[in-house]
């Protein structure tokens, strides 16, 4: 059974590592910025363009698929969603958009109207909603974008489950794989999938004739064991994918899969460097930047913090175990990632120099951590329990525990950018974005 780590409930009964590096952070009066209180957005969002796609709950517990403007936030339009056969693991499902060059468009599912179809893939234009094509659904984990294209699971609830590449235009099916996979990376010319099989291995495909171009099995990577079941994130940096698989244990064997992170190149799936035995922690960036891990010996014991150069994977600095406060922290990271803080909420917590290793004082230090620590699942109708909304952030005084009561744009190793843009949605649901012509970078969610 899969279970990304894609949600914050999940994100915090999991000890994992932390990512990220950030330009310009300050949100000032000059860039150009909007908040949208009228929706409850719960899942991770996409923008292209010029329009924000995101999944919403309504208060009676209903999906909804909205689409916002992405100059000024308005509510272009919304229609009702649905997931089936999504695992509560991986969040809420997010629209697929494609800029098809002529026009955006944002794939979704629709509750089924009739048949014995479980829900409806629906394509739309972006801007007006206006139906482009639909296809009936048994089961998916839900539409993704890949490069110009809509990759799709299907039927993941049955034997002959499958992926298909679709035109977003047209609906045209233009090649399919047999399995179950996941969309990774992708551009104009190549699609890097993450095949879910017995032995997962990430697969490199020319999206235009689904040739297979390379393959590379995790286990060599991270060696035997492999167990996709406790959760995985990948984030691209230049011309590496950068993957963190987490640790799994078996129910029935008690033992622990492999776990770790890698980094692969992207054009031949060479293995760049490997880091087994790490685990990554939350909040965090995406795995592709400046990633902080902390190591777990053959016992289960955790060491202390680590950096690595995402491009070497090599340690450029790091805190020793016995630096680790005891208990009743949560990790708390400055805009720019440069320093490590432990947060005791309502009480005065410490910080850590992630270059140097050394303890600095923490009586003007600030970090970003989670809003809440014991998220509750969305009652959402109609669907299995244990999914939750993506998490949101707040900035903390670490010298006293306290919440920065208006804070400013959380960090950029959070939200990510693309084109300038940042998008987040904040504790209540409500959504923000600022132009502040940030390098395109994934975020904590992609």
């Amino acid at each position: 059974m899969l279970r990304p780590l894609a949600t914050p409930a999940l994100a915090l009964a999991g000890t994992l590592a932390l990512a990220g590096c950030s330009n310009s952070d300050a949100a000032t009066a000059s860039f150009p910025t909007w908040h949208n209180n009228e929706i409850n957005a719960v899942s991770r969002m996409a923008a292209a363009g010029g329009v924000v796609t995101t999944t919403t709950m309504k208060p009676d517990g209903t999906l909804e698929t909205v689409s916002l403007d992405q100059a000024t936030g308005k509510k272009l339009w919304a229609h009702p969603a649905t997931m089936a056969g999504r695992l509560p693991g991986m969040g809420v499902s997010p629209p697929a958009l494609v800029d098809t060059g002529k026009g955006a468009v944002i794939a979704a599912l629709d509750p089924a109207k009739k048949g014995n179809w479980n829900a409806t893939l629906v394509a739309r234009d972006a801007r007006t909603g206006r139906q482009k094509w639909t296809r009936p659904i048994h089961s998916t984990f839900g539409p993704q974008r890949c490069g110009p294209y809509v990759c799709l699971s299907e039927h993941t609830a049955l034997s002959k489950a499958r992926v298909v590449v679709l035109d977003p235009a047209t609906g045209k099916q233009l090649w399919k794989l047999p399995g179950i996979a996941e969309v990774e990376w992708s551009d104009a010319g190549r699609v890097l999938m993450l095949r879910l099989a017995a032995n997962p291995m990430i697969e490199s495909y020319d999206l235009k004739t689904g040739k297979l171009q390379w393959q590379q099995p995790i286990e060599q990577a991270l060696g035997p064991g492999i167990d996709m079941s406790g959760g995985w994130a990948f984030g691209a940096t230049g011309d590496n994918l950068i993957g963190y698989v987490a640790p799994y244990t078996n129910p029935q064997t008690k033992k622990v899969s492999a776990f770790g992170l890698f980094s692969i190149k992207i054009s031949d799936g060479t293995i760049n460097w490997m880091r087994p035995s790490v685990v990554r922690v939350y909040p965090s960036g995406s795995p592709g930047f400046a990633p902080v891990v902390r190591p777990v010996d053959q016992q289960g014991a955790y060491g202390g913090f680590a950096r690595l150069d995402s491009g070497t994977g090599r340690v450029v600095g790091q805190i020793t175990a016995s630096d680790v406060p005891g208990s009743g922290w949560w990790l708390a990271f400055p805009s720019r990632m440069e320093k490590l803080g432990f947060l005791k909420h309502g009480h005065k917590g410490s910080a850590f120099d992630l270059v140097t290793g050394k303890s600095v004082p923490v009586d003007d230090q600030r970090g970003w951590s989670f809003c809440v620590t014991d998220p509750k699942p969305l009652p959402l109708r109609g669907q299995a329990p244990g999914f939750y909304s993506t998490a949101a952030l707040c900035e903390y005084n670490l010298s006293t525990g306290k919440r920065i009561p208006d804070a400013a744009t959380p960090p950029s190793w959070f939200t990510g950018s693309q084109d300038g843009w940042r998008l987040w949605r904040d504790e209540k649901g409500h959504v923000h974005a600022t132009n502040d012509r940030t390098a395109t970078t994934p975020g904590m969610y992609g």
